[in-house]
């Protein structure tokens, strides 16, 4: 396993994580529903992240759903002392797989207790809430309601930390209104840069940005610059685009997801690399480059 801890560490609220971390989602079933095919190879990712050193896990109760949290409880119950879990509400799925908002106050509520039960959990270290009021990207629409819904829960004792996730940069000056918010969760990678400011504005206010996505998703990044910079360098594309994002601003924390312990250690080698200047420069205009 690489020393991940040559991407340095960063504040999520009041706990320090590194800034390579991980993200369950691709533990569960085909469309990050139902159980894994290999559920004993579920629990080895897990495990194997752990002793690579990586102490920030991203997950969701709506994953599988129920499925992820109970792996990651299966693998690594009882937690280790600084072990970070994120955790995400304001969904639910279909029997059909469909991703639904569940953004009412009673649905908040459950969700947060379905995450603390499927954990095993007494609090939740942070708590992001999912915008829905754009299914595939932010889009506009108050989320004072839910919010406040969340701060109470954290008034209770039951939520350490609040974050945001696919949310405007409006939104988070409403949020920021009600509680503290310690986290923004949006789509970014070396081809979806909508973000570039706001990935800014919060590292100067000290808010840890997370891009879901950060390989592209269901989408995977395909570039030929990015190809050839992998090439230059003896590496692969996807530790070429990690490292992008390692050195792109010191706020961001990565979460990149895998159900494949080759691929695991593939991602996590992203930590070491260090890419020269000419390098960047050429990453940086894959923004505006059609795909290849």
């Amino acid at each position: 396993m690489s020393n991940i801890e040559q991407a340095g560490t960063y504040t999520l609220g009041d706990f320090t994580v590194n800034r390579m971390g991980y993200g369950a989602m691709q533990l569960a079933g085909p469309g990050v529903f139902g159980p894994p095919k290999d559920r004993d190879g579920a629990i080895s990712v897990l495990r194997a992240v752990i002793e690579a050193g990586v102490n920030h896990i991203d997950t969701s109760d709506f994953y599988g759903p129920h499925i992820t949290n109970q792996l990651i409880h299966e693998a690594l119950h009882p937690y280790q002392d600084d072990l970070v879990i994120v955790t995400k509400i304001s969904a639910r799925r279909g029997d059909d797989g469909s991703w639904i908002p569940a953004m009412a106050p009673e649905e908040l509520i459950r969700a947060v207790h379905d995450n603390l039960r499927n954990l095993g959990l007494d609090v939740l270290d942070v708590v992001n809430f999912r915008s829905m009021h754009g299914l595939h990207g932010p889009a506009e629409g108050s989320i004072e309601e839910q919010l406040s819904v969340l701060a109470e829960l954290q008034h209770q004792g039951l939520i350490r930390h609040i974050g945001l996730s696919n949310v405007t940069p409006s939104q988070i000056a409403e949020g920021r209104r009600i509680c503290d918010i310690v986290c923004v969760q949006n789509q970014y990678n070396l081809a979806h840069r909508a973000d570039d400011a706001l990935v800014d504005g919060l590292a100067a206010d000290g808010i840890a940005y997370v891009p879901f996505f950060p390989l592209g998703g269901f989408s995977p990044l395909q570039s030929e610059t990015l190809s050839q910079v992998a090439k230059r360098l003896d590496t692969t594309p996807m530790q070429v685009a990690l490292a992008w994002l390692l050195q792109r601003s010191a706020n961001i924390l990565l979460i990149p997801g895998t159900s494949s312990c080759d691929h695991l250690t593939q991602n996590l080698a992203a930590a070491e690399l260090i890419l020269p200047v000419d390098a960047i420069a050429e990453l940086d205009g894959i923004a505006t480059q059609p795909a290849t």
